[in-house]
C-alpha cells in the first residue's frame, strides 16, 4: 500500500509518515519500481500502535522504545504519565479559573486586565507584605476579582494579612456573600472561623442576615462570633447565644457588654435580666459560671435585675454573694 492510500486509511498525514520513517519508528517494508514507498500489513499494524500509545501522552522516543525493547515494562512510565497529567489538569484548572475571574468583572480595556492580573499574582505571593499590600491597594483599582478575594480571606493565615483582605472584602459589596455562606458549611474549622470573622466586617443587612443564620451552626465558634457582631447591632436573636457565652466563659466580657447594650432598650432589659436568672438557677452551671452571670446582670437595668441581685447577695457561694452585693452598692450609688 503506498503512503497516500496509508495517510487516507489511518489518518495519519503523509509528511508524519515520512517523519516516522525518517527517525525509524516505521519503516516501509518495500518500495515500489519508481522508488515509492509500499507499505504491508505489519507496517500499517505499526502505525496504529504508535498512534495508540501516542494518544495516551508518550513522547516519539518513548512510543520507539515500547515497541522496540523487550525488556520495557510500562508500569513506571504509565504511572509518570498519570503525573504528568495531574499536573498539566492542575495547570489548566488553575489558567482556566484566573481566566473565569477576568471575565467576572467584566474588564473595559487591557490596562485592567493587566491590574487584575498583577492584583491575583500578588495575592498569591508566597510573601505576606505583598499579599497585605494586594488587599489594601485593591480597592479603587481595577475591577476587583471578588471570588478571588473571598478565597484569599479563607485561606489567609497570617492575622496582619487577613484583617486588610476582610478589609478590602467589605468594601467591595455584596458579590461575595454566596461564596463567604459556603465557606461556613466548609469541613474546615478555620474555613469557618474566616467566614464568619469576615461576614462580621461587613455592615450591611445581608450579612446580618448571614449572621442570624450562623446562630444555629453546630460550630460553637461560629455562633460566637455571630452572636457577638449582631449583639453589637441591637439583635435580639442574639441574646440566647451571648448568654450562652457568658455561662462558656470565652469572650464573656464582650458578650456581657452587648448584653448590656441590648438592655439599653426598655423592652428587652427585663427580658435579658430574667434569662441570666433563669441559667443562675441551672443545676448543672458550675460555680465560676454563676459568678459570671452575676456580673453580667451588673449593668442590666430595670426591676428584675435588681431583686435578682438582692437575692444572689446572699448566696450560698460566697463569691457570688459578695459580687452581687458590691454591684447592688455600685447600682444604689447611680
Amino acid at each position: 500500500m503506498l503512503i497516500g492510500d496509508v495517510a487516507r486509511r489511518s489518518g495519519v498525514s503523509a509528511r508524519m509518515l515520512r517523519h516516522y520513517d525518517s527517525l525509524g519508528l516505521v519503516r516501509p517494508t518495500g518500495r515500489t519500481e519508481a522508488g515509492y514507498r509500499e507499505y504491508s500489513s505489519e507496517d500499517i499494524r505499526r502505525i496504529f500502535q504508535i498512534e495508540s500509545l501516542r494518544s495516551l501522552g508518550l513522547s516519539l522516543r518513548e512510543v520507539r522504545r515500547a515497541l522496540d525493547d523487550p525488556d520495557f515494562t510500562p508500569s513506571e512510565l504509565v504511572d509518570d504519565l498519570i503525573r504528568q497529567t495531574r499536573e498539566r489538569i492542575a495547570a489548566e484548572t488553575e489558567l482556566l479559573t484566573r481566566l473565569r475571574r477576568i471575565d467576572a468583572v467584566e474588564p473595559t480595556g487591557w490596562e485592567d486586565v493587566l491590574q487584575i492580573v498583577a492584583l491575583l499574582q500578588a495575592l498569591g505571593s508566597n510573601s505576606a507584605d505583598k499579599r497585605q499590600r494586594a488587599a489594601l491597594s485593591s480597592v479603587g483599582e481595577a475591577p476587583m476579582p471578588v471570588e478571588a478575594l473571598v478565597e484569599a480571606v479563607l485561606s489567609e493565615t497570617n492575622p496582619n494579612v487577613a484583617g486588610a483582605l476582610r478589609w478590602a472584602l467589605a468594601q467591595s459589596g455584596d458579590d461575595g456573600f454566596a461564596l463567604l455562606a459556603e465557606g461556613l458549611g466548609s469541613p474546615v474549622a478555620e474555613v469557618r472561623k474566616r467566614a464568619v470573622q469576615a461576614i462580621a466586617e461587613i455592615p450591611n443587612g445581608a450579612a446580618t442576615t448571614l449572621l442570624q443564620d450562623a446562630l444555629t451552626s453546630p460550630d460553637i465558634v461560629v455562633r460566637r462570633y455571630a452572636a457577638l457582631t449582631l449583639g453589637a447591632r441591637g439583635v435580639v436573636d442574639a441574646i440566647p447565644t451571648l448568654i450562652d457565652i457568658v455561662v462558656e466563659g470565652t469572650n464573656d466580657v464582650d458578650a456581657a457588654d452587648a448584653l448590656s447594650a441590648l438592655a439599653s432598650r426598655p423592652a428587652l432589659a427585663d427580658q435579658i435580666a430574667t434569662r441570666l436568672v433563669d441559667r443562675l438557677a441551672h443545676a448543672t452551671v458550675e460555680p465560676s459560671a454563676r459568678l459570671r452571670l452575676t456580673q453580667a446582670l451588673a449593668d442590666i437595668p430595670g426591676t428584675t435585675a435588681s431583686r435578682a441581685l438582692a437575692e444572689l447577695s446572699h448566696d450560698e457561694d460566697r463569691a457570688v454573694a459578695l459580687t452581687a452585693t458590691y454591684i447592688l452598692g455600685i447600682r444604689d450609688a447611680r
